[in-house]
């Protein structure tokens, strides 16, 4: 492990990702690695659980982990990893939580509804793998990093404005980076040591695709987990 991302997501980690990888740091362990493969959670919901777990085993095969649920672990990585990077990724907080709450929050502030909630619950009967992940992302970020309804703007503010601060304090200068990804690629590469490419740094993940995605994301999860289920009753 080289790199380890210490911000939130939707603090530009997915264009961090695809910029750790063009600059030979990958492959980068991302959220979407446990969405791909939800047996992937099982090691996060541990760790949330307090269960000591082998960071070796669970990142195997990667060089790089950015965005959640490694975000949520920072702290634990770093230890883990001495000779690793330490990026943290920022952007306004006001900004950061109004793009959250579009996106990857949306989906647990939805919840918060009754149809909503029995729609999800729906889901993970139907697709125990699905429900891993939803129980993952619940567990590990969720509770763990902020602990109360994510509708509640002015509480997830301040564990936002807290993290900052605390990786700052915690993380020697010389080993931490705090990146606005618009930034581009010079401070990163400077801090890595690496060349700069010549070719635009990665813009990815904008927010309004993400919002149109999730939009229809229950449905299609129900047709998913139905399909699943389908198979599993298949002779």
């Amino acid at each position: 492990m080289k790199v380890i991302g210490a911000g939130f997501g939707r603090t530009g980690t997915s264009s961090l990702r695809e910029a750790l990888e063009r600059l030979g740091f990958g492959p980068c362990y991302h959220m979407r690695e446990v969405a791909r493969d939800p047996s992937r959670a099982v090691a996060w919901r541990a760790a949330a659980r307090g269960v000591p777990v082998d960071w070796e085993r669970v990142l195997d095969g990667y060089a790089s982990t950015v965005d959640w649920p490694g975000a949520a672990f920072w702290e634990e990585l770093a230890g883990r990893f001495p000779e690793a990077k330490v990026v943290l990724t920022v952007r306004d907080a006001e900004q950061w939580y109004d793009s959250a709450r579009r996106t990857v929050f949306a989906g647990s502030i939805r919840s918060e509804r009754l149809p909503v909630r029995l729609g999800f619950h729906a889901v993970r009967v139907l697709d125990p793998r699905f429900g891993a992940f939803t129980r993952m992302i619940n567990e590990a970020v969720h509770d763990r990093v902020f602990g109360f309804p994510l509708s509640d703007r002015e509480r997830v503010l301040e564990v936002y404005r807290r993290h900052l601060e605390r990786v700052r304090e915690a993380v020697p200068a010389d080993r931490l980076l705090v990146y606005d990804v618009r930034e581009g690629w010079e401070p990163l590469c400077a801090f890595l040591g690496v060349p700069v490419p010549d070719e635009p740094f990665p813009r990815s993940n904008d927010a309004e695709a993400f919002r149109r995605d999730r939009q229809q994301s229950l449905p299609r999860l129900l047709g998913r987990a139905l399909v699943a289920r389908a198979e599993t009753l298949r002779p």
